[in-house]
């Protein structure tokens, strides 16, 4: 069966499950997958029940939820096909990498596997996409990058930016403004004890900024090398 033959919404769910992994070694719960989805956990329970009964996903009642071998194979298609497009809406038509998301969540549904071919072709076969996410090989293989979440990183590192979290628009503009990209090294320095708050120095700025956890948890970083 082909992804195409799944619902919008078995897509979706697919991919939010995957995603949630993806950065995290936290369970994936249907009230983790309800709170993401902005929906009931009445409405994700019954939705997961009908995707383990395709044999999409184990999910033990009150456990965590994970993917079989054949819904992560139809996940890595719908991260591909989300992640192609949002490259190809910032280089080829000139979308902020605010505005990628929404637009991606959209025509990832309506594209064939042609099209996402042909994108990726045009765009010489990208591993990452704006926001630093490893974009699947039409063969599912991915290179996840080793990186921290930066509120992770130590009083003193120097890191480099390899993820920004794409849920997010307005904190993505303020990154924007700030400087702060995927690549852009940050020197990371010591902030008030119990504020939950991260300073660091984007290069080549002499001016600190004071992120709280909202910012610092939706980014990534590696050591600078």
């Amino acid at each position: 069966m082909s992804v195409n033959q799944l619902s919008d919404s078995a897509q979706n769910y697919l991919k939010i499950i995957y995603g949630l992994n993806e950065w995290s070694s936290e369970p994936v719960t249907a009230s983790v997958i309800a709170t993401k989805a902005g929906m009931k956990l009445s409405t994700v329970s019954g939705a997961l029940s009908k995707l383990r009964q395709q044999g999409l996903l184990d999910h033990a009642p009150y456990g965590a939820v994970t993917l079989t071998d054949l819904g992560r194979g139809y996940a890595i298609t719908m991260v591909r096909r989300h992640r192609l497009i949002e490259t190809f809406l910032v280089q080829m038509l000139g979308y902020r990498w605010d505005q990628v998301h929404d637009e991606a969540e959209n025509l990832e549904h309506a594209v064939s596997d042609f099209m996402i071919q042909r994108i990726d072709s045009l765009l010489d076969h990208p591993a990452r996409d704006p926001h630093g996410d490893p974009i699947p090989t039409a063969e599912g293989r991915i290179s996840v990058p080793d990186a921290i979440n930066l509120s992770d990183a130590a009083d003193g590192s120097n890191v480099v930016v390899e993820r920004i979290a794409d849920d997010d628009s307005q904190l993505l503009q303020y990154f924007s403004d700030q400087g702060i990209q995927v690549g852009v090294e940050l020197g990371v320095t010591s902030a008030d004890d119990f504020s939950e708050t991260i300073n660091v120095r984007v290069a080549g700025k002499k001016s600190t900024l004071r992120l709280g956890s909202r910012a610092s948890n939706a980014v990534w970083v590696s050591p600078r090398n």
